[in-house]
């Protein structure tokens, strides 16, 4: 955690605050709840004082955090904010859970190289439909507040938007990072992608946020609400912005699009085994980021595994209490035994799907390729030519194999299993 610039002048209360040490005992143990895993507190003197005022009368903070509903699930890259929501939640404080469907009409142009193609009103009421279900299986949905800013944003109106937009320079604008490359390289910036930072810096005013969350980077977006709501009389939010999370591979951020993801959808034995493939090194990354377990449970665990314990041992932890959190305690007891019988004793799951592939005779390259197991010809004979296919748990050499009619389990590799039907030949 990295402090932030200095309070401003219009914070309240804030001279209050000479150091961390006179703060009273819980709000130490809440700066240190928040600022876990955190990458940047803005301002860390101004929510010092919110969290001492929030003490003092007995009223939590409201706390916002918007997300577009541009996918149809969430994956856990998405949870590390959802997690600290929880946290906040934990400490008493009011979560806001905002759905953005009026701003995913725009578009948001964080980290972008071009113009972001709008998403149709169907898609994104089909998206927000399971957000916040899934959202659910964090946060607690009981204390949470849920709202779209459809609410609002579009009972502002023409004139309305133009009062937002003036509030605003196109110098302001282009300080931001992925606006300034797009300019300096001659590519071309829709106006109304300067609209996206104004709606949500104007969530924020209508919400009255005392703290809004975010990724690293939404740091321009966040701000945005802070000068918004300067504007409008309100006492400023403070920021908290959370790291991205690194996918499987460890390298990049964790998307659906680069295929490194786990879904929270995702059947427990599969976001089992996906976790039990993250590398040592990356595991206490997501401890600190997903585990709800304290700092002092994780530093142990650390120390475990210097004294020799098995880190493989550890990461059944992390995938158990991930697992169970999205699912049930039994799922992710039968996805540890699912995962010990597939990759200890080369066993196939036990709830393999049938998947029917029509009429014999079929060559063991096609069905491969059929039932989503490789994903062209190419790759079916060079897996046989390696020796990673089997089928009913033998070896196959012979990647002209003929499959007569019936059922089949085919295998690629450790991770990769279909059961498949063949029906009698066509007369």
């Amino acid at each position: 955690m990295s402090a932030g610039t200095q309070a401003s002048p219009d914070a309240q209360g804030a001279s209050d605050i000479s150091a961390a040490a006179s703060l009273p005992p819980e709000v130490e143990q809440a700066m240190a709840v928040i600022g876990r895993g955190s990458d940047e507190i803005l301002v860390e003197t101004e929510l010092q004082q919110k969290l001492l005022r929030a003490h003092a009368t007995k009223t939590p903070l409201r706390v916002k955090l918007g997300l577009d509903p541009t996918a149809p699930d969430l994956h856990l890259g998405h949870t590390v904010v959802l997690t600290k929501l929880r946290q906040l939640q934990d400490l008493g404080h009011q979560v806001i859970f905002l759905v953005g469907d009026f701003t995913a009409l725009i578009g948001d142009p964080t980290g972008r190289n071009a113009t972001r193609p709008p998403l149709t009103a169907e898609d994104i009421a089909v998206n927000a439909q399971t957000y916040f279900q899934q959202a659910s299986l964090v946060l607690n949905p009981n204390k949470t507040e849920v709202r779209k800013n459809s609410e609002w944003c579009e009972a502002l109106g023409s004139q309305g938007m133009i009062r937002l937009a003036a509030q605003a320079t196109v110098a302001r604008m282009l300080e931001r990072d992925d606006f300034t490359k797009r300019y300096k390289a001659g590519v071309s910036i829709s106006v109304h992608e300067f609209l996206y930072p104004l709606l949500q810096g104007y969530d924020s005013v209508v919400l009255k946020a005392d703290l809004e969350l975010g990724g690293t980077d939404q740091k321009f977006n966040l701000l945005m609400g802070r000068e918004l709501q300067k504007d409008a009389g309100q006492s400023p939010q403070c920021i908290l912005t959370m790291p991205l999370l690194e996918g499987l591979d460890g390298v990049e951020k964790m998307s659906k699009s680069k295929g490194n993801y786990v879904g929270i959808a995702e059947p427990a034995s599969e976001m089992f085994g996906k976790l039990m493939s993250i590398s040592d090194d990356l595991m206490w990354r997501y401890f600190l980021l997903l585990s709800s377990r304290s700092m002092a449970q994780i530093e142990a665990l650390k120390a475990e595994a210097l004294a020799g314990r098995n880190p493989r041992d550890i990461k059944v932890d992390l995938a158990m209490e991930l697992v169970e959190r999205f699912h049930s305690r039994a799922a992710s007891e039968k996805a540890l035994a699912d995962f010990e019988a597939r990759f200890k004793k080369g066993e196939c799951p036990t709830d393999l799907p049938l998947i029917l592939l029509g009429h014999a005779p079929l060559s063991v390259s096609q069905a491969l390729r059929q039932a989503g197991l490789v994903s062209s010809g190419s790759e079916a004979v060079r897996s046989i030519e390696q020796g990673g296919v089997r089928l009913n748990g033998e070896r196959v050499a012979d990647r002209m194999l003929e499959l007569s009619a019936g059922q089949y389990v085919l295998q690629v590799g450790k991770r990769r299993f279909a059961r498949i039907d063949l029906k009698e030949p066509l007369s």
